[in-house]
This record gives C-alpha cells, structure tokens and sequence, in this order.
C-alpha cells in the first residue's frame, strides 16, 4: 500500500470517529436534556438537543 493510500485510510478512520463521537454527543445531550452550544452567524446559542440531526457526514472536498 503506497503512501497516498495510507493517509485515505488514515483520514477515512479520523472521519468516521468524529462522525460517531458526534452522534453519542448528541444522544448525551437529549439524555441529559440540555442544550447544544453552538455558533450561528458569529453569535453563541443554545440548541435543544431534539433540534439537531443525531447524525452528520463530513464532507469530503476533492483532491
């Protein structure tokens, strides 16, 4: 396997970690009933948890 395919890999596993990650912090959050802290527009807001979709796909840019 050349080195090319090993950073495919490498990043393909990183992806699917943050995707899972994201999906048990959205699953905690709706537990625990508290609200998700994001950024919107440059302002800090608090999301209700059951607003969030409890998956998400990195998107993945050519090259």
């Amino acid at each position: 396997m050349g080195t090319k395919e090993q950073l495919k890999e490498e990043r393909d596993k990183i992806v699917k970690g943050l995707e899972e990650t994201y999906r048990r912090l959205i699953e905690y959050k709706k537990q625990k009933k508290s609200p998700m802290i994001v950024v919107r527009n440059g302002k800090i807001v608090a999301v209700d948890p059951n607003e969030i979709l409890p998956t998400t796909l990195y998107k993945r840019h050519a090259g």
